[in-house]
């Protein structure tokens, strides 16, 4: 019930235009007028019969089930209808061409969203269409909303959740895609320039960003590992070296033949196991990590392979069996959906 009201409220609130709203008025005028018009002509008519009888006529339906009589209430009914078709015609054409400027600004970048928990990517490039393909295979993001800030013509993809804003990332931009709002923003290097164009524009990027709005959460890509230093300063939360992880990827595929394909398998949402980060429960805080690893296994038939400390800042990769897992912690696992502890 309440999408229904959702619905109508935003179709009514797409008509409020001043064009469109005058010709809404005279409809109705027409179609009262020729309601009170039949009732005088065709004496004994109730009002919701003759009200229903102009809209029928107004419409060009013509059921038949009521009909003028008197020469007064035919003159009535053609009235309505020549003055009527015309005046419905400019408000449907009017109503349409609202929804195809609506859609018209929207595949251009140039209108603003109004949006809760959603993900920014800055910058549009040749991976922009594989990032929306695994955040769109995880079952918790597949209806997530997308905004792209890009210097781009047009939206790039054909997607019902997906919005386009069209620009550079500035304080505008970001105030249109409701950044203030946002989950998590990517930002993406520009593969239109050089390797060092690309990471000078990606810092300023991220520091626009984390200017604007400090409380999103930023993932950035960046060409050369020289630079972390100064996306860190930048205040970047995550910072991918695309450069660096395909170079360490190439050297295990070289000395451990066939290795990156499992590697790729847990960090793709489309196939096979995957990684996630999941709340450990009261009943496992004090157990060794040896004892929860057997029993997610055991019970849940789950891998654990680390640790995220309470903090969020410091990942352990296969602990020491002894180790102890605390309050607030969190469990990294490998499993084929998200599992519920």
């Amino acid at each position: 019930m309440h999408h229904i009201y959702l619905l109508f409220r935003h179709f009514f609130s797409l008509i409020r235009s001043e064009e469109v709203s005058r010709v809404s008025i005279v409809v109705a005028c027409i179609t009262l007028a020729g309601s009170l018009g039949f009732m005088y002509f065709e004496e004994g008519t109730r009002f919701m019969d003759a009200f229903w009888w102009a809209v029928v006529t107004l419409t060009t339906v013509g059921y038949g089930d009521i009909s003028p009589a008197t020469p007064g209430g035919k003159l009535i009914g053609m009235v309505v209808m020549v003055s009527g078709i015309g005046f419905l015609g400019i408000l449907t054409a009017g109503i349409a061409g609202i929804f195809i400027e609506r859609k018209f600004l929207e595949n251009r970048g140039m209108k603003a969203v109004n949006l809760e928990n959603h993900f920014i990517i800055c910058g549009w490039g040749f991976n922009g269409r594989k990032i929306v393909e695994e955040i769109r295979a995880h079952p918790e993001t597949a209806r997530l909303p997308i905004v792209v800030i890009a210097d781009i013509p047009e939206k790039p993809l054909d997607d019902p959740h997906l919005y386009f804003i069209h620009g550079e990332v500035n304080t505008e931009t970001l105030k249109k895609a409701d950044v203030d709002n946002a989950k998590v923003a990517i930002v993406l290097s520009d593969d239109r320039l050089d390797a060092y164009a690309r990471d000078a524009k990606t810092i300023l990027t991220t520091l626009t960003l984390e200017s604007v709005c400090p409380d999103v959460y930023t993932c950035v890509e960046l060409m050369d590992e020289k630079y972390v230093s100064h996306c860190k300063r930048a205040r970047a939360d995550e910072i991918v070296v695309v450069g660096e992880l395909s170079t360490n990827l190439l050297v295990q595929a070289a000395l451990n033949h066939g290795l990156t394909r499992m590697i790729s398998e847990l960090v793709s949402n489309r196939y096979g196991e995957e990684i996630y980060k999941v709340q450990i429960p009261d009943r496992y805080v004090g157990l060794t990590f040896l004892e929860v690893m057997l029993r997610l296994k055991e019970r849940h038939g789950i891998l654990c392979m680390g640790i995220e400390d309470r903090t969020g800042r410091k990942f352990i990769a296969n602990p020491d069996k002894d180790h102890h897992i605390a309050e607030n912690d969190r469990l990294i696992v490998i499993a084929s959906e998200k599992p519920v502890l």
